[in-house]
């Protein structure tokens, strides 16, 4: 796996970090979503816990996405199918088209290759400092109850468990990452956030309908609650 392993953010110093959950392809319902939560792209900056594409009718807007100088990204398991797929080297293990990645095939091959090379560059991990103390980013759960390993070179193991563990919220495991102020993921879809110790689960099914994004700011960690989406889209996901 090329794949970069941790990207360090500095300190924003003149405006808000937001996380958000996993936006899957639904870039106007986010757009809507950070207006209702009065950001401001001069000064603020945006954090995706991964899953941009795959479900959503928008997914080959991606590139336009990550192109403005306030949206930072990490890889989630289904922009990890997305690159596989579009490089060449498709996964094994799970169908991309059946879930949410048959939008692909209607682009150009090298429209394709473009999205592809840029989602395989997007790191597994994100540490973004701010006033009150360093959060870092993981699409699925953190490998570690330490965030000094996340550090060290990770094993296969490590990185599959990145992107596609669900064992820390199912098990309800309340204990704390070390060494870290807090922790956010996506992945995992429910109707509110939920926090378990200093980690913060916050994909709340902002792409079908009636869902709606949830942002967390990576400074305070207050929460805020975009509007239900008025969509809907294909039901099955991983």
């Amino acid at each position: 796996m090329t794949t970069p392993q941790l990207q360090i953010i500095e300190k924003n110093e003149t405006g808000r970090d937001f996380a958000v959950g996993d936006i899957h392809g639904c870039f106007t319902a986010l757009a809507d979503a950070l207006d209702s939560i009065g950001f401001d792209a001069g000064k603020d900056r945006l954090f995706s816990v991964g899953d941009l594409v795959d479900r959503g009718p928008e997914s080959g807007s991606v590139l336009d996405w990550l192109a403005k100088p306030w949206v930072f990204a990490i890889q989630g398991n289904h922009d990890f199918l997305t690159w596989r797929h579009a490089l060449g080297d498709p996964y094994p293990h799970v169908d991309h088209l059946f879930h949410g990645g048959d939008w692909l095939l209607d682009l150009a091959g090298r429209e394709q290759t473009k999205i592809g090379k840029a989602l395989r560059a997007l790191p597994l991990a994100m540490e973004v400092e701010t006033k009150t103390g360093a959060v870092g980013l993981i699409h699925a759960d953190c490998p570690f109850d330490d965030w000094r390993d996340m550090h060290q070179p990770l094993s296969a193991s490590a990185e599959h468990i990145c992107l596609w563990s669900i064992d820390r919220i199912e098990r309800d495991d309340d204990m704390p990452v070390k060494n870290i102020r807090a922790v956010v993921h996506g992945h995992y879809r429910m109707d509110r956030m939920k926090q378990l110790g200093n980690v913060y689960f916050i994909d709340t099914s902002g792409w079908p309908r009636n869902g709606h994004y949830t942002f967390l700011d990576l400074e305070t960690l207050d929460v805020f609650e975009g509007p239900k989406t008025h969509a809907s889209y294909p039901d099955a996901w991983i």
